[in-house]
C-alpha cells in the first residue's frame, strides 16, 4: 500500500499547501481520500483524472471535499468521459458540493454510495472500517486495510477513546492535529485534536508510524512534531505535499 499526500492544511489552502487530500494505492487501484480545497491541481501534477478509481470522503466540510466538483467536471466534460466514478461518503455529506452544478451536468460522472459511520465498506482491493468520531458534522474515521498493511485516518475529530481503538496496530496512523498543545476555543475543544494528543493516541494504539495532518495555517511544523513526540517515540512526520509513504 502506498500513500501520497496531496495536501494537509486545515481549514483553507495556503500559497504552498492544499487542504486535506490523499491518494492510497494498492494492486493498481487508486483511491482518492478527501479531495479538499486545491487538491485537484496537486492530483493533476501526478495523474490524469481518469486514473482515479474511487473517492472516499470522511465528512462534508469543504476543506475535505470541495475539489470533488472540479474532478467530476473534468471527467464529465472531457472528450471521452470515463465511466462513472464510485464516490463513498457519509449520508448527506456531499449534498452541498454536488449541488454546485445542475444535476444533469454531472449525473453520469459519478455513482454515489452513502454510508453511516460504523459501516464496513469494500472499495476495490481495500476493506474499509468506519467509526463515528466527534466533529462539528458527522465524521467517519477510516481504517483502510489490505492483506499486507493498515492505514488509519481520523478525518477531523475531537478527543475520543475510540481513536486508539480504531488505530490499533496500524502501520500508519494519519491523524488530524489542528493545534499543537491545546485547542484555544472551549467551544471547539470537543471537535478538534492537538498534536500532543495525536502522539498519545498513536502510542496507545501501538501504531508503527504517525503522520500529522490538518495543521492550522501558520502552525510551526517543528512545534507540532515536538508535541507529538512527547508521547510517541516511533517515526513521526507532517503530511506535506508530495510526501509518499510505502507501507
Amino acid at each position: 500500500m502506498r500513500l501520497t499526500v496531496l495536501g494537509g492544511c486545515g481549514a483553507w489552502p495556503t500559497a504552498t499547501q492544499a487542504c486535506s487530500g490523499y491518494v492510497v494505492e494498492y494492486d493498481g487501484f487508486r483511491l482518492l481520500v478527501d479531495p479538499g480545497y486545491a487538491t485537484l491541481p496537486r492530483l493533476l501534477a501526478r495523474l490524469t483524472v481518469d486514473a482515479v478509481d474511487a473517492v472516499l470522503v470522511s465528512h462534508g466540510h469543504p476543506d475535505h471535499c470541495a475539489d470533488l466538483n472540479p474532478l467530476l467536471r473534468a471527467r464529465a466534460l472531457s472528450d471521452e468521459p470515463p465511466p462513472a466514478l464510485p464516490v463513498y461518503a457519509p449520508h448527506g455529506a456531499l449534498d452541498a458540493v454536488l449541488a454546485l452544478d445542475k444535476p444533469s451536468m454531472l449525473a453520469a460522472a459519478y455513482r454515489l454510495h452513502e454510508f453511516r459511520p460504523g459501516d464496513r465498506l469494500r472499495i476495490g482491493p481495500f476493506t474499509v472500517g468506519t467509526r463515528l468520531l466527534p466533529h462539528f458534522v458527522p465524521n467517519a474515521g477510516l481504517r483502510i486495510s489490505t492483506p499486507e498493511a493498515v492505514l488509519v485516518y481520523t478525518g477531523d475529530t475531537g478527543p475520543s477513546e475510540d481513536i486508539p481503538r480504531l488505530a490499533e496496530g496500524a502501520d500508519l496512523f494519519l491523524s488530524e492535529a489542528t493545534y499543537v498543545h491545546r485547542v484555544p476555543s472551549p467551544g471547539d475543544a470537543p471537535y478538534l485534536l492537538t498534536a500532543r494528543l495525536a502522539g498519545r493516541y498513536a502510542r496507545q494504539a501501538g501504531a508503527a508510524r504517525l503522520l500529522l495532518t490538518h495543521l492550522w495555517p501558520g502552525t510551526d511544523p517543528g512545534a507540532a512534531l515536538e508535541a507529538a513526540g512527547e508521547a510517541f517515540a516511533g517515526p513521526l512526520d507532517i503530511a506535506a505535499p508530495d510526501l509518499v509513504v510505502d507501507l
